[in-house]
């Protein structure tokens, strides 16, 4: 549907202009992308300032299509100038309609006052918002819990016999010798075969036989896995 140049003038002016103003201090920035959906139905959103002691709000910095606006580190220093500026957007006839993003019962006395005077006042907020600050809006937008990240366990960390197979597998087709299997495994996870009840690493390749296969015997016998049986499980680990 295309509009004309009247029609399209005539929408705009019957379309409100939405003021948001946040309580950044009682509203996680998390909340940002909610807060403005939600608004958006209401109107265009002219004007969208968080409040709050910037020093303690680096996300809401950051969030996009938001003006932070530095309150200061006063007792309720945010809640006065939030509301003091809803006044002045009002007065200066700059918005149509307010939305008040917070859960804080203090801002219900700005709220009966606007709505009194025929503002279309909106409140958003958790489900901890109280009762008063709700019932003092022309309407309550209670913003739904956020989605907690999926708690994605750690990778398991593989064991010692894990280690030594991955290390005796990435050796040579002919077999690794004992000394280099030594010199890996130290490397990896500083670890000492002497301190096993196998004592060496012959006790221990021959203990786990159907895993590994050794030749010659001697100083240079070196280890390779068998391939038949290459995915049993050793007897025991250190």
């Amino acid at each position: 549907m295309t509009l004309s140049f009247q029609d399209f003038a005539t929408e705009q002016r019957q379309m409100k202009r939405v003021a948001v103003l946040v309580d950044g201090e009682n509203l996680s920035a998390t909340r940002a992308g909610h807060i403005i959906m939600g608004a958006a139905h209401f109107g265009s959103l002219t004007i969208r300032r968080v409040y709050g002691n910037a020093a303690r709000l680096p996300q809401w910095d950051a969030a996009p299509g938001f003006h932070l606006i530095h309150s200061g580190s006063g007792k309720n220093a945010t809640d006065l100038l939030l509301t003091v500026e809803a006044m002045a957007l009002i007065h200066d006839r700059l918005a149509d309609m307010l939305v008040i993003a917070s859960s804080d019962r203090d801002f219900s006395h700005l709220a009966t006052h606007l709505r009194e005077r025929g503002t279309e006042v909106v409140g958003m907020g958790e489900a901890t918002a109280s009762p008063v600050f709700r019932k003092a809006c022309t309407k309550f937008i209670e913003l739904k819990p956020p989605v907690a990240a999926p708690v994605v366990p750690p990778p398991k960390a593989p064991s010692f016999d894990e280690i030594v197979q991955a290390v005796v597998r990435a050796g040579p087709q002919a077999g690794l010798p004992f000394t280099a299997v030594n010199a890996a495994i130290q490397k990896e996870c500083k670890f000492r075969i002497g301190t096993t009840p196998d004592k060496t690493w012959h006790a221990y390749f021959t203990r786990n036989a159907a895993i590994f296969d050794c030749d010659p015997k001697g100083p240079n016998a070196r280890v390779r896995l068998r391939k038949p049986d290459a995915s049993a499980s050793p007897r025991s680990g250190p």
